[in-house]
């Protein structure tokens, strides 16, 4: 099952000054709907589009391509886009494997997201057409793209998708405590390749465990693999995060209903609560289950958090920055140095006084003896 259809994409500018793009997969939906017309109202992606299903597609009321093929096969395949409008525009198509990211959601679109190392074959490198689709006022236009795949068999899946966006979009804005927002949308039709239904069952693999951030607050991650090429559905994670040596749990984390990708792998965030890292050798106890396929896997992995990593997090945790405030230290060592200077003034001026006291009472003395 292939999850596919909507999605928004923002860009977040911070104080009007700081710009930062995110990217929000919105309304995941399976079998939308995609037979777009030129009957049909313009959508909020500013075109519509048709998938022309070829007579291998295994089911066509999918929503997206899932196609039975042959070693070494090449075939075409094509999308008949539309533009409602009264002005030209021009469609982006990007096409991506399909990857995992860190909520256990899979991606088929754009994404930050790199490829596992198990990835035999990227549907970027399978599947070839134009990059840009330009739409003259009220066109349709069927554009053609070639599938080609490897020349040697395999079993399993190969699974990515086309994301389709219109270029040069203004957006729409909104405004949130002080931050403002400006929404696109895209298209993402999903592309599963197969040459047979021979099951293959995934296969997961841990890489590595370590200290970072998630929403610039502290976390720790547990980054795994599904080195096969199937998918993990009803896929279920749960960490605890102990000190080394010791059965007492300080970080913990469980979440079901997760997926995950063929040949992907994910960096599931375990949160630290807000709480300073501390550096020093720990262990986790991570436990992984497909309900699916009534799969396990249980590992128990050793790491450490050092010094210059804690300083490094703590100083970019932006909930410890909040809660710090004031830097109480900066300011003790100011009132310090006022207290020391006004003392030094103090001292100063007695001195001075005591001076000027001397020195009128040896005046006093000198005119008394003058009179005698």
């Amino acid at each position: 099952m292939v999850d596919v259809g909507f999605v928004m994409r923002g860009k977040l500018r911070v104080s009007q000054k700081l710009v930062m793009i995110l990217s929000v997969m919105l309304c995941m939906m399976i079998g939308w709907s995609h037979e777009a017309s030129a009957a049909k109202a313009e959508s909020p992606t500013g075109f519509n589009y048709k998938i022309n299903y070829p007579d291998n597609q295994t089911d066509k009321s999918l929503g997206y391509f899932k196609l039975n093929m042959e070693p070494g096969q090449e075939q075409k395949l094509s999308i008949t886009f539309n533009n409602p409008s009264k002005e030209k525009i021009s469609v982006s198509v990007k096409i991506n494997s399909a990857k995992t990211n860190q909520n256990g959601v899979i991606e088929y679109g754009v994404s930050t997201l790199e490829k596992d190392a198990s990835l035999k074959y990227d549907l970027k490198d399978l599947l070839k057409g134009p990059e840009k689709v330009e739409l003259a006022a009220d066109a349709t236009k069927t554009v053609e793209y070639t599938v080609k795949m490897p020349d040697e068999s395999f079993d399993g899946v190969i699974s990515g998708g086309m994301e389709i966006q219109k270029e040069n979009q203004t957006g729409t804005e909104s405004n949130e405590g002080g931050t403002k927002i400006v929404n696109k949308y895209a298209y993402v039709v999903g592309v599963v390749l197969q040459e047979n239904d021979k099951d293959v069952p995934p296969e997961l693999k841990l890489n590595k465990v370590g200290a970072g951030q998630s929403n610039y607050r502290n976390a720790i991650f547990v980054n795994f693999s599904n080195i096969m090429p199937s998918y993990v559905n009803d896929m279920t994670t749960e960490v605890k995060i102990m000190k080394k040596g010791s059965e007492t749990v300080l970080y913990e984390k469980k979440q079901t209903a997760m997926r995950m990708a063929p040949n992907s792998f994910i960096n599931y965030p375990v949160s630290m609560n807000g709480e300073p890292m501390s550096p020093g050798n720990y262990e986790a106890d991570i436990l992984v289950t497909s309900g699916e396929r009534n799969q396990t896997w249980h590992w128990k992995k050793e790491f450490e958090i050092t010094s210059e990593e804690a300083d490094k997090f703590n100083n970019r945790d932006v909930g410890l920055v909040q809660e710090k405030g004031f830097n109480w230290k900066l300011v003790a060592i100011i009132v310090l140095g006022l207290l020391l200077l006004i003392i030094i003034i103090v001292l100063l001026i007695r001195r001075k006084n005591n001076k000027d006291k001397k020195s009128k009472s040896k005046k006093g003395k000198n005119k008394r003896r003058s009179k005698k």
